[in-house]
C-alpha cells in the first residue's frame, strides 16, 4: 500500500506544478501545456493534485468539457488502482 501512496503522492506533485506552469503560460500568452497532457497526468494518478491546482490557481474549473473529462480521467483511475488492489490480495 505504501509504494501506492507514494506513487500518488509523486505523480499529483508532478500534476500540481504541470498546471501552475499552464497557468502562467496562459496569463502571458505563451506556448500552453496540451490538456490531453494534463488529462494523461490525471488518469495515472495525479488527479489529486491537479484537483488541488484547479482549485488553488483557479485553473480549468470554468471549462465543462474540461471537468467531464478530468472527472472520467479519475473514475477510470480509480476503477484501476481499485482492480489492480483486489487482484493483487491488498483489499
Amino acid at each position: 500500500m505504501i509504494p501506492i501512496v507514494a506513487f500518488y503522492s509523486v505523480i499529483s506533485v508532478i500534476a500540481y506544478i504541470t498546471y501552475a506552469i499552464d497557468k502562467k503560460a496562459a496569463i502571458n500568452n505563451r506556448r500552453r501545456v496540451s490538456e490531453k497532457s494534463l488529462h494523461l497526468l490525471g488518469v495515472v494518478g495525479g488527479w489529486p493534485g491537479a484537483l488541488l491546482a484547479q482549485q488553488q490557481l483557479r485553473h480549468k474549473t470554468q471549462k465543462t468539457a474540461f471537468q467531464v473529462t478530468f472527472w472520467l480521467t479519475v473514475v477510470v483511475n480509480l476503477v484501476c488502482v481499485g482492480w489492480l488492489m483486489v487482484s493483487l490480495s491488498l483489499i
